[in-house]
């Protein structure tokens, strides 16, 4: 399969010339679990697009993790669209959830293509309304939710996005994952146990 094959039905609404451009300069990567592929503070060099797989994205406070979304096929990371468009620092950092296949678009090309195609920042306008969204709600839970259920919600979040259950998952994962502390994590999962909501496992978490 060509590479213009492989990009053009992850942005089937981008003009024949734009997709040309991309794949001239595209990075196509195959990225393990596990692998940090931004940190907080760092330049932005590449836009990643998903292809296969799955990233999420962190952001830190005090020496506490939080997290603030995925990263899922046909997506792209707007953190660091607008940390490249502003040429300031990552605030955020994101690792792979799962081994991954990306592409990578070069920030230095970013800006000439959204003047020079306007079609181009669709993509990313469409992310903006998305994540808005969604910080929106993570914002709500942090607030309003019980960890209870905050983290019933991220269990059945990871179900959603992996297809997998059950979770193979530590409580010192879901702990980081979730800005908290890995007793308190073992505590709610009991509670959420005891009400037949989950099943623990040796190395994994049911969701019932």
């Amino acid at each position: 399969m060509s590479d213009k094959s492989r990009i053009s039905p992850l942005l089937p609404h981008l003009r024949d010339d734009l997709i040309t451009e991309i794949v001239s300069v595209a990075i196509f990567k195959e990225i393990p679990s596990g692998s940090t592929i931004l940190r907080a503070g760092q330049y932005v060099k590449v836009i990643p697009i998903v292809t296969e797989g799955l990233i999420k994205v962190f952001s830190r406070h005090e020496d506490k993790d939080l997290l603030l979304y995925y990263i899922q096929p046909n997506e792209s990371c707007i953190m660091s669209f607008s940390a490249s468009l502003k040429n300031e620092p990552s605030r955020v950092y994101a690792i792979t959830e799962e081994d991954t296949s990306a592409i990578l678009l070069p920030v230095e090309k970013i800006d000439q293509w959204i003047r020079q195609f306007p079609d181009f920042n669709s993509i990313f306008f469409q992310l903006y309304n998305l994540r808005y969204s969604e910080l929106l709600e993570t914002i709500s839970d942090l607030l309003f939710n019980k960890m209870d259920q905050r983290l019933y919600d991220y269990l059945k979040k990871k179900h959603q996005l992996t297809g997998k259950n059950p979770l193979k998952i530590s409580h010192r994962q879901i702990a980081n994952d979730m800005g908290t502390a890995r007793e308190v994590i073992s505590r709610v999962m009991k509670r959420l146990e005891g009400e037949g909501k989950v099943r623990q496992h040796t190395s994994s978490i049911e969701i019932l």
